[in-house]
C-alpha cells in the first residue's frame, strides 16, 4: 500500500512545477512585511532624533550640527520601532536582508544629508571668488 503512496507521489510531481529555485539565477521576492533593513530616506528627514530615543540597541545615531543621520546595521535587530515612531516616515524596513559588509565598514555606515554637500559646495564657490585671478 506504501508503494502506491510513493509512486502516486513520484508520478504527480512529474508535471507540477519545482518547488526549488536555482538561486543565482532566480531570486526569491521577500514577503510583504519581512524584516530586512532600515532604509532611510535622506531628504524627508528632519533630524528629529525620536527613532534615536526609541532604538532598543541604541545602533542610531543622529547629530543635528553635523546633518549627519547613521546607523549600524549589524546591530540593529530589526525591530520596526524607529519606523512606527518616525514622524515623517522617512525610514521604512526594505525586505532585503542586510548588505554584506568588510570588517573595516562594519560599524557606522553613514548617510548624510545632501544639505551638507549644498553648503560645502557654495563654501567652495566662494573660496574660488575670493581667490585673485592672474
Amino acid at each position: 500500500m506504501g508503494s502506491f503512496r510513493l509512486g502516486g507521489m513520484t508520478f504527480g510531481s512529474l508535471f507540477k512545477k519545482p518547488e526549488t529555485l536555482l538561486y543565482p539565477l532566480e531570486k526569491k521576492n521577500p514577503y510583504p512585511h519581512q524584516k530586512g533593513h532600515i532604509v532611510n530616506d535622506v531628504d524627508a528627514c528632519i533630524l528629529c532624533g525620536m527613532c534615536q530615543k526609541s532604538c532598543p540597541c541604541h545602533c542610531i545615531r543622529v547629530d543635528k550640527a553635523e546633518l549627519l543621520w547613521e546607523i549600524d546595521p549589524f546591530m540593529c535587530v530589526q525591530c520596526g520601532t524607529c519606523v512606527r515612531v518616525c514622524p515623517t516616515k522617512c525610514l521604512s524596513m526594505d525586505g532585503t536582508p542586510t548588505p554584506v559588509a568588510t570588517a573595516k565598514y562594519r560599524r557606522d555606515l553613514t548617510v548624510p544629508k545632501k544639505e551638507k554637500k549644498a553648503k560645502a559646495a557654495d563654501a567652495g564657490a566662494q573660496d574660488a571668488k575670493a581667490e585673485p585671478q592672474p
